[in-house]
């Protein structure tokens, strides 16, 4: 698989948060060299040299000159950098060089997700697309501004994450006052007075808050100090147009913090007033690039990650270990559960239960206990500090951590698996008695030492488990490699009947989720007026797909690639929507390898 290629250099990478989506910083030597032909052919055409022997000594020699003319060769030349291991088409983008001082080369951070990288001594390769065409290509396929939604479920792949969602965080929580009230008013299911009592809660918070019609005010109350990012304050909604038509201005409640976070969202998407964690962003990106398009959303995501950075800093969120603060029910449960386990003790031994159902009970009775502690925990953390305890924050923001890692930090550690080599794989019987204690309190020598078993295996299955996986996406690429999008319809009459995937009674996949990006294979009506919902042949857009369920249909069909009747390959109608572009799917794309890519990919990690 390999290919030996002429210019490549290779170094470790270091954050460029100065640069824009589309570039990279490239070391200066390492620049000089791969770009050398192009500078000699530069310099002799420039007459600043007679041959390439003397062009060649000019370059060797440093001289300033070299400098000048690499400048603007690299002005429309794009490279590829690449981060082993390349586990989907994102792990080689393309890049504009901007020149660097050092030796590593820069990337900008929201690009990481995509090659998986971190700045704790990763590498990257750079190659030089040379004839035009590859250059072509480099540029209208492969640049990374052109690659915001990953292929494989058309989710941004460069959403904000880590510093920039703690800042975006931290910038638009209101105080814990508005919070809960805001919950009670925006809760659909909620009872009609309570939602009205908390409506008139709030309208006594923001009597007599000051009022605002421009992003420069608030800006300017800010550096002044009379507003914090969580005062609240009314704004000005000018009048705009939606989907439903045109809205009238009116005043509208919020924080200042929010009311500056709009100031870089797209006009045309309105006055968004909440709190954004990282699935908000994610759905924040999703609807810029839905609504005013790719070079809009680019322009926004840079935006995002200055302004995410700069409010993380601004706000100096860090954390202590008093932040970790362990819930005072904690000796209650944990009593109440150990008496518990001694009366399953008793009953065995008077010999009322056998020691199957002994051993099944205690492992439920302190998986209950661990859960109720957790929960105690969180509902902890959520008042502490006003709402604004740092670690609360970074889980709930989706910054950094989850309940899990918390629940060990604060909660109690829980059972454990014993060590204990199975060949089907799966783990070991459980141990009964748990860990009590969490890292904060600290853990006694056999709580340690149980501890150990698990840290190691973790380790162990991680160095093992990616072979299998790597292997497994080599044996899926080989099988499905010459599946590509081949003619515009195979005018087949066959397709698949979809309905909502349920397990019991519980939908697991609402159908909406199951046909929007398909292609419809009848006509669908309305059942009730008989109006047309979507046309056979038509792409099924996300606002058809809720109508479809809104008019309580209940069995959709589809266009399928199981049932594509194309001699080689696959019709466009068939595939549907390309989820990288939201578009329908493009001749010779090679569909096959997108698809064993986007198995194998999330397995390797």
């Amino acid at each position: 698989l390999g290919k030996r290629v002429d210019y490549s250099g290779r170094s470790v990478i270091v954050v460029g948060p100065e640069l824009k989506l589309h570039q990279c910083g490239l070391p200066k030597a390492m620049a000089v060299e791969l770009f050398k032909p192009f500078i000699i052919h530069e310099l002799e055409k420039r007459g600043e040299a007679e041959t390439v022997k003397r062009a060649k000594k000019i370059v060797e020699r440093d001289d300033p000159k070299v400098y000048e003319v690499l400048e603007d060769i690299i002005k429309d030349h794009p490279v590829l950098l690449n981060r082993a291991p390349t586990l989907h088409r994102l792990g080689i983008q393309a890049f504009e060089p901007v020149l660097v001082e050092g030796k590593a080369i820069r990337i900008h951070p929201l690009v990481c997700a995509a090659f998986n990288a971190d700045f704790d001594g990763d590498q990257m390769a750079v190659h030089v697309p040379l004839s035009f065409e590859a250059q072509l290509e480099a540029r209208v396929l492969m640049l990374s501004s052109n690659n915001i939604l990953l292929p494989s479920n058309g989710r941004p792949v460069t959403a904000p994450s880590q510093d920039m969602v703690i800042g975006c965080y931290y910038l638009t929580k209101p105080s814990l006052a508005i919070s809960d009230l805001e919950a009670l008013v925006n809760n659909p299911k909620g009872d009609k007075n309570d939602r009205a009592s908390a409506d008139e809660a709030l309208g006594k918070i923001y009597d007599g808050a000051p009022r605002f019609s421009t992003y420069g005010e608030v800006e300017m109350g800010m550096e002044a100090g009379r507003l914090q990012f969580g005062s609240p304050c009314w704004y000005w909604v000018a009048e705009h147009s939606s989907e439903e038509g045109e809205v009238p201005g009116e005043w509208q409640r919020s924080t200042a913090g929010r009311v500056l976070f709009n100031s870089i969202i797209p006009e045309e998407l309105g006055f968004l007033n909440q709190t954004f964690g990282k699935k908000e962003l994610g759905d924040l990106i999703f609807d810029c690039f839905t609504t005013v398009g790719l070079t809009k959303t680019t322009e926004f995501l840079d935006h995002l990650k200055d302004f995410g950075f700069r409010y993380a800093t601004m706000g100096g969120v860090s954390v202590g270990i008093a932040d970790l603060e362990v819930p005072k029910e904690k000796l209650e449960i944990l009593q109440e559960a150990g008496e518990q386990v001694s009366r399953f003790q008793k009953a065995y031994g008077s010999g009322y239960i056998s020691n199957g159902e002994r051993y099944n009970k205690v492992i439920d009775t302190w998986t209950h206990a661990n859960n109720d502690v957790a929960d105690a925990m969180v509902k902890r953390l959520a008042r502490s500090q006003e709402g604004f305890n740092p670690v609360y924050m970074m889980m709930t923001s989706g910054a950094r951590g989850n309940r899990d890692q918390m629940r060990q930090l604060a909660g109690m550690r829980g059972l454990m698996a014993k060590p204990q080599k199975k060949l089907t794989g799966g783990i070991g019987e459980i141990i009964e008695s748990p860990i009590k204690a969490n890292f904060r309190e600290g853990l006694s020598v056999v709580e340690y030492f149980i501890s150990t078993h698990g840290a190691r295996k973790g380790l162990a299955d991680t160095a093992l488990k990616t072979a299998d996986a790597g292997y497994l996406t080599r044996r899926l690429v080989d099988v499905a490699q010459d599946v590509t999008i081949t003619s515009d319809d195979c005018g087949t009459i066959l397709g698949l009947e979809m309905v909502a995937l349920k397990e019991g009674e519980d939908i697991i996949e609402p159908l909406p989720d199951r046909i929007v990006g398909n292609v419809a294979l009848e006509d669908v009506y309305d059942p009730i007026d008989g109006e047309l919902l979507v046309e056979a042949g038509d792409l099924i857009e996300e606002d058809a797909a809720e109508a479809i369920e809104a008019a309580g249909i209940q069995v959709v069909k589809i266009r399928s690639v199981l049932t594509c009747e194309s001699k080689r390959g696959l019709c466009r109608m068939c595939y549907g929507r390309n989820l990288a572009t939201m578009q329908v799917v493009d001749i010779g794309e090679a569909v096959g390898i997108l698809a064993a890519q986007s198995i194998g990919e999330p397995g390797t990690q």
